[in-house]
């Protein structure tokens, strides 16, 4: 098999070739047929996570081994299974739930693997999708795609996964009659704007400074769009609302968005962040009681709400975010495109043509 390897933080990314492994017990093999190239994977390549006031996250700190083969948005046919896997057919083909737990803790148990304080994420802790094969340690985290094309379902194992699971988090009453304040347009953003719509919700508002994408959040559904740089957006961001901005999804989770986010809500406001850009607040700890502010964070969601947004996006009919795909040969290239902010919607690493 061959993939596409970190080797070193921060370095190009570099072609590998192994033997393609045999699965065994609960495992299954897949061969990738879609890879998507997220955001989340820039903090992996570059190894730290910026806590702002100068300070890291370290990634090796936190277990993470090189090399590594990065990629945790991942469809594809099934074509090997070990003799102990149930549930899943050779030649079908699904979309892997990545965020792998170690099954036997009570968060496990609970069925949120993805909280799992011992968790072993694919394209973390284990190799992941930038590759032609990747090895699945258990049939339960496959999810069946029916006719899907693998390049609209390897999204959802992230970007909409966690979006889903962001928007789950406010009130139904509150999804259902008041619009929701998305910031930032690219991969993410795009997922949620897509999403509010299919899940009932009274629409979305989408701030992003690039105004490049703001035909593409159009397109996806939003009410209005807004560029945080231009003077007095917050009350217009507001005026678009309805007069108040009762929840907020920060797709960025920069200190200068968290802060517009939580300036923007009114008394009784949820803020939910799934953005990992970094950075540091701070927070006047009586606001908090006075307005009655809820400020929560979200690891991406489950495997329950995994198969619950497959089956609302067939339910739904809902069309895919804008995808550029390209063949994994170019993964680093891909990496690139997203640190500079030249990505519209996702990409998506494909087989190289015959």
């Amino acid at each position: 098999m061959i993939s596409y390897d970190v080797i070193a933080c921060g370095e190009p990314l570099e072609r590998s070739e192994r033997p393609t492994p045999q699965p065994t017990g609960d495992q299954v093999l897949m061969r990738i047929e879609a890879a998507g190239v997220c955001h989340s994977d820039l903090h992996i390549w570059h190894g730290s996570y910026d806590l702002g006031h100068g300070k890291k996250l370290s990634m090796l700190d936190r277990g993470l081994k090189l090399p590594l083969t990065m990629g945790h948005e991942i469809a594809g046919e099934v074509i090997a299974v070990g003799d102990e896997a149930k549930g899943v057919q050779v030649g079908k083909r699904y979309v892997v739930f990545p965020w792998h737990g170690c099954g036997e803790c009570k968060v496990c148990k609970r069925g949120d693997e993805n909280l799992c304080l011992a968790g072993k994420s694919m394209g973390v802790y284990q190799p992941g999708g930038y590759a032609d094969h990747v090895l699945i340690s258990h049939s339960r985290y496959l999810v069946d795609i029916g006719d899907m094309p693998p390049v609209q379902a390897a999204p959802y194992a992230c970007s909409g996964l966690t979006t889903y699971s962001g928007l789950r988090k406010f009130k139904p009453e509150v999804l259902r009659d008041e619009k929701v304040v998305i910031i930032g347009g690219g991969g993410l953003g795009l997922m949620a704007t897509l999403l509010v719509k299919a899940m009932g919700g009274a629409g979305a508002i989408v701030i992003d400074p690039d105004e490049s994408k703001h035909a593409a959040a159009l397109e996806a559904g939003a009410d209005a769009v807004f560029n945080p740089k231009q003077d007095g957006y917050i009350a217009e961001v507001k005026k678009a609302a309805g007069g108040a901005v009762w929840a907020v999804l920060d797709c960025v989770g920069s200190s200068q968005t968290v802060q517009a986010g939580i300036d923007m809500l009114t008394k009784g406001g949820h803020l939910v962040q799934i953005g990992l850009y970094g950075g540091h607040i701070d927070i006047p700890t009586p606001f908090m009681a006075l307005r009655a502010l809820t400020y929560q964070g979200i690891y991406v969601g489950n495997l329950r709400e995994l198969q619950e947004l497959m089956q609302l996006v067939r339910d739904k009919n809902l069309r895919p975010v804008p995808t550029t795909c390209m063949p994994f040969s170019k993964a680093f290239t891909a990496l690139l495109a997203l640190e500079k902010g030249q990505a519209v919607g996702r990409q998506i690493l494909t087989p190289e043509a015959a």
